[in-house]
C-alpha cells in the first residue's frame, strides 16, 4: 500500500461517494480512480453502486464506467492493514 492509498483509507471508514473523496483528498479524478482501482484489486476496499447499500463486485472491465458514480468503504482487511501500519 502506497502512502496516498493509506491516506485514502483514512476517508473510507464510512461509505463515501467518489465526489466526496475528490473534495476531501484534493487528488485529481483520474489519479483517485487509479488509487481506488489499486485498493480494490488488493481487497482493501469495497465498492457500492447504484446506492450505498448495494455492494458491487470489482470487475476490471466495468470499473471505469461506474468508478465516479460509486461509493467506497474500507474492507475488514483494509482497516486491519491501515491500523497496523
Amino acid at each position: 500500500m502506497t502512502d496516498p492509498e493509506f491516506d485514502l483509507l483514512d476517508e473510507l471508514y464510512f461509505v463515501t461517494p467518489f465526489r466526496t473523496l475528490l473534495q476531501k483528498t484534493g487528488v485529481p479524478a483520474a489519479e483517485l480512480e487509479n488509487q481506488l482501482r489499486s485498493l480494490l484489486e488488493q481487497g482493501l476496499i469495497r465498492s457500492y453502486w447504484p446506492d450505498p447499500d448495494t455492494e458491487l463486485a470489482y470487475e476490471t472491465t466495468s470499473f471505469g464506467a461506474i468508478a465516479r458514480d460509486a461509493s467506497y468503504l474500507a474492507s475488514k482487511d483494509g482497516l486491519l492493514k491501515h491500523n497496523t501500519r
